[in-house]
């Protein structure tokens, strides 16, 4: 079994600060720390479950956060961007049985956490087919699109019941709750033992899940919080300025809505 690991940070428990997101700040090696924790727990599940291969995207920020000799010894971890538009889940293909994502938070335009952003703080909301999308929508289309079932989900409460929305059969846990610029979080040591049992039971019922349907038609709207940078970002190919600071794409192939967000989002 084969099994692929992104990992981002404003979902950590009890996360709360810019700075405690941010390399070199106060408090970023205490949740560096749990995130590398957190991943531990998923990696000792998945292997539990069976798996002989386990791919670790470090998809935070500068992508170099995850503390390397902490993993399990047969982990491979990708550190860094490349530039490809899968971005946090880059080289996931179709070789892989199952996609897990921990510490994942909230999107652009939510209450519910702190640090809710989608890819990048410059922007207020991104939407596709009308809906908001937050990062794990995006990384759950890139999966269906490789036929890759998301099975695990540890994150903030919203985030949690957005993933439930999207696909049921999802194993979550709720890593803590939002609440104006504060979190309630539960113990770590106790998101850690469910992480573990959380990854190794939804991997033991691999046959129970299935990618779900992308749509046929993509329509992706960003909204900026600066009204030059939509105007800027409105010159890319296909995209139109509709509003002073929302741009649009219409397409029909997800990996163009994945290159297009690579070049109006985040560059």
């Amino acid at each position: 079994m084969k099994v692929y690991i992104s990992a981002d940070i404003e979902g950590i428990t009890g996360i709360d600060h810019w700075d405690e997101a941010t390399i070199g700040q106060p408090g970023y090696e205490l949740f560096r720390e749990q995130m590398t924790r957190e991943v531990i727990a998923a990696c000792e599940g998945s292997l539990a479950a069976g798996a002989t291969h386990i791919t670790v995207k470090d998809a935070h920020d500068s992508g170099r956060n995850l503390i390397p000799d902490r993993l399990p010894e047969p982990v491979q971890l990708i550190r860094g961007w490349s530039g490809h538009p899968y971005c946090m889940v880059q080289e996931l293909d179709r070789s892989y049985d199952a996609l897990i994502l921990i510490g994942y938070h909230s999107p652009a335009g939510s209450g519910a956490n702190p640090l809710a952003h989608t890819y990048t703080t410059e922007v207020s909301q991104i939407r596709l087919n009308g809906q908001r999308i937050s990062e794990f929508h995006l990384v759950s289309f890139t999966a269906a699109h490789e036929g890759i079932p998301v099975v695990f989900l540890a994150g903030d409460a919203d985030l949690c019941a957005e993933a439930k929305a999207y696909d049921p059969t999802i194993q979550t846990v709720i890593t803590h709750k939002g609440i104006g610029q504060s979190v309630i979080a539960q113990h770590p040591q106790r998101t850690l033992q469910a992480i573990r049992e959380g990854v190794e039971g939804s991997l033991r019922r691999l046959k129970e899940y299935r990618p779900r349907p992308l749509p046929e038609h993509f329509l992706l709207e960003v909204d900026y919080k600066e009204p030059s940078r939509a105007y800027r970002k409105s010159f890319y190919p296909g995209c139109q300025l509709v509003a002073d600071a929302t741009v649009h794409l219409q397409v029909s192939d997800w990996f163009e809505v994945l290159r297009a967000l690579e070049f109006i989002v985040l560059t």
